[in-house]
């Protein structure tokens, strides 16, 4: 069975009465619910987890490492300004993703840069609620050794 943490930084916890105009209506729980649907139907064993605190995620990327499964990761903000989460997912060797439900690149300046992006496998934003659908996938095809692309 194939592993992925899926692993979610500040202010997620939030959802669904956050900027509802920029992030959607839906909430983490709803989000959750629908991966952990989507990865039983992959025989994806899933972890879940959300920390509004720097360091925690950087530990949880280092467990997912540590246990040899892949990285789903929104790190929201820290995105943009985190050396130190760039740092564990190289140094870790995990195969990550990263996801926005909005996209960046429509959004303020500070936001287009990406810390992480350069470590991680792809990136998938815009999407709402999808891009973790979707980066859940990407990921999963990564893992099994298969392009995104491939049937």
């Amino acid at each position: 069975m194939t592993a992925i943490h899926c692993l979610n930084g500040p202010n997620l916890n939030l959802l669904g009465t956050r900027e509802p105009g920029i992030y959607g209506a839906a909430t983490l729980a709803d989000i959750e619910r629908d991966l952990r649907s989507r990865a039983d139907r992959l025989d994806i064993a899933l972890t879940f987890r959300q920390t509004n605190h720097e360091g925690e995620l950087v530990t949880f990327v280092q467990e997912a490492g540590a246990a040899g499964a892949g990285v789903l990761i929104n790190a929201a903000a820290y995105t943009h300004t985190s050396v130190a989460l760039r740092d564990a997912i190289a140094g870790t060797g995990v195969t990550a993703v990263e996801i926005h439900l909005s996209n960046v690149h429509a959004r303020e300046a500070f936001r287009h840069v990406s810390l992480i992006a350069p470590v991680c496998a792809g990136v998938i934003a815009g999407f709402g609620p999808y891009s973790y659908l979707a980066g859940l996938e990407a990921l999963a095809h990564l893992l099994r050794g298969r392009s995104p692309s491939a049937p």
